[in-house]
């Protein structure tokens, strides 16, 4: 089946663009962990915003949801302990296991730091009516299932 010039061009559009947004994602998440702690790089930054989005966690389920190296996450639980910015414990289902969360300094630096992304994006999308809005959320979801 041959795609028409139109969808071919359209879709070339759109992956440039995707690649506009991942590039920006970059930049974003390194001012937000300069904000959380300078200093702090990228990676350490998702691993604790995950932390505290998740309220509690261990390092396996941080790898799995972050598609990470689990001795990338290791590493960077180190870094944020060594911050001050989460605290781990035995786990009290599995022994074997750490359990991690965010100290409340980390909670309210990262709550900050989120609250003024989501306010960045909602000024952007916000001339959009709600319909498109969620059309835009299904395409970014079959986008992320590719």
């Amino acid at each position: 089946m041959t795609a028409e010039p139109a969808v071919d061009e359209a879709v070339a559009l759109v992956e440039e663009q995707l690649g506009v947004v991942f590039n920006r994602a970059r930049l974003v998440w390194k001012e937000a962990a300069d904000q959380v702690q300078p200093g702090l790089q990228p990676a350490a930054y998702k691993v604790l915003a995950t932390i505290v989005r998740l309220g509690s966690t261990n390092a396996h389920v941080l790898a799995d949801v972050l598609d990470m190296d689990k001795s990338v996450v290791s590493r960077q639980i180190r870094v944020l302990e060594e911050a001050g910015l989460v605290e781990s414990r035995p786990d009290e289902r599995d022994g074997r296991l750490r359990a991690l969360s965010a100290t409340p300094t980390a909670v309210e630096r990262v709550l900050a730091v989120r609250a003024a992304n989501q306010a960045r994006v909602r000024a952007a999308l916000e001339p959009r009516s709600v319909d498109e809005l969620r059309t835009f959320a299904e395409m970014l979801r079959v986008l992320a299932e590719a």
